[in-house]
């Protein structure tokens, strides 16, 4: 289906828009051919040109060439850390938060048919897991084989203290993942002052390419491969990867990180108009997740409306020419209301209003003018019915 050029992209938290120095990157190296792991001259072009994303990624990302694994995605990549470093561990304990991403809840129920116990942490209002309820889980753990937590949540934005939570898993003497695909490229993210042990970041996030994402990897992790073959990325993740999709990432990546404080404060802006737009036109809005500020991611705006279905204001703001989303797209299909705010304590027929607007290198004002005028297009589902369940 053909999407009208007047049209308004307001999802970059499920995938933002490409940026064009990452396409133009992607274009060209498409044209190479050879496989990074062949001896031959061809091969040996290929393995450059990975090992100049490898080089350039790291740069952005704050490691070492070496703890940079490319995977296909970001799902891969919590995949790998949650499952692979639970399979190395010596516990059986995985110390999981409530609201965590679809990937690392799915990963963790998986390895439960293995024998995992979860331990579930109970995050606060604004999904944040406080750094106190780590360390008394851990006191009570001695078996304790992983801790996972998103640096910042994908669905209401809200962002953790990873220096303090890492800080304490390292006593215990536990590795912890760091889920950082919401905040690499958003937000300060370097993996060599967080104190994780593992960390997962993807392309399409930040406007790379779908595709390709990364499990940042320190020398020390111990994690089990989940893929076997070749033995590529440290014999960690077997199979070819895309050299032209890992440089056109690394080259977002690049720009991202290099232009990240004065983007920030470009679209926290954007954000606080449309904040100020919705909670005056729509009766009943709550913003959830921490208040604009460092606490929170500056493209996420997230509000519950009483009285409304996420789903039909969604829609309607559909057909007025505005993409936006009600929760994480990796639940696309699936009606149900967002575990995210159920672990907050926000009350199911509050949660059933969710509506996400989030804003990527792409927006601007006319955007913002564009959301608001089209607010009015949801009256008809502002008439308070009461959410089914």
């Amino acid at each position: 289906m053909a999407v009208t050029l007047d049209s308004v992209y307001l999802d970059h938290a499920a995938g933002s828009t490409l940026r064009p120095a990452a396409a133009a990157t992607l274009v060209e190296a498409l044209a190479a051919v050879g496989n990074p792991s062949s001896v031959h001259r061809h091969g040996q072009a290929a393995r450059a040109m990975l090992e100049e994303a490898r080089e350039r990624l790291a740069v952005a990302a704050g490691c070492d060439s070496v703890e940079v694994l490319f995977t296909s995605g970001g799902t891969e990549a919590v995949n790998l850390a949650v499952t692979g470093a639970w399979r190395a561990g010596d516990g059986d304990a995985l110390l999981l938060p409530g609201g965590e991403h679809a990937a690392t809840v799915e990963s963790a129920e998986a390895l439960e048919r293995d024998g995992a116990r979860i331990v579930h942490l109970p995050v606060d209002s604004d999904a944040r897991l406080e750094s106190a309820v780590l360390a008394d889980a851990l006191a009570a753990e001695p078996d304790a084989a992983l801790v996972t937590v998103l640096a910042a949540n994908n669905e209401v934005g809200s962002i953790n203290d990873i220096a303090a939570l890492a800080s304490v898993a390292r006593a215990a003497s536990v590795p912890i993942h760091v889920d950082a695909i919401a905040a690499f490229g958003a937000v300060p993210t370097r993996f060599d002052v967080s104190g994780a042990d593992l960390m997962s970041i993807s392309s399409v996030k930040i406007g790379g390419p779908a595709g390709v994402g990364a499990l940042l990897a320190g020398r020390g992790a111990r994690v089990a491969p989940l893929l076997h073959g070749g033995g590529q990325e440290r014999g960690l993740r077997s199979g070819t990867p895309s050299a032209p999709l890992a440089l056109a990432f690394a080259v977002a990546a690049e720009e991202a990180v290099g232009s990240l404080a004065d983007e920030s404060r470009r679209v926290a802006h954007l954000r606080d108009r449309a904040l100020a737009g919705l909670l005056a036109a729509l009766p009943g809005a709550v913003l959830r997740g921490v208040p604009p500020g460092t606490g929170r991611l500056p493209g996420n705006l997230h509000v519950t409306v009483a009285g409304a279905d996420g789903e039909s204001l969604l829609f309607l703001l559909d057909a007025a020419g505005v993409s936006v989303s009600t929760g994480s797209a990796c639940l696309a299909g699936v009606t149900r209301v967002s575990p995210v705010l159920l672990a907050m304590g926000v009350p199911i027929e509050a949660a059933g209003g969710a509506l996400r607007i989030t804003f990527g290198h792409s927006s601007t004002e006319a955007d913002v003018d564009a959301l608001l005028a089209a607010l009015p297009a949801l009256a008809p589902a502002l008439a308070h019915r009461p959410f089914a369940h």
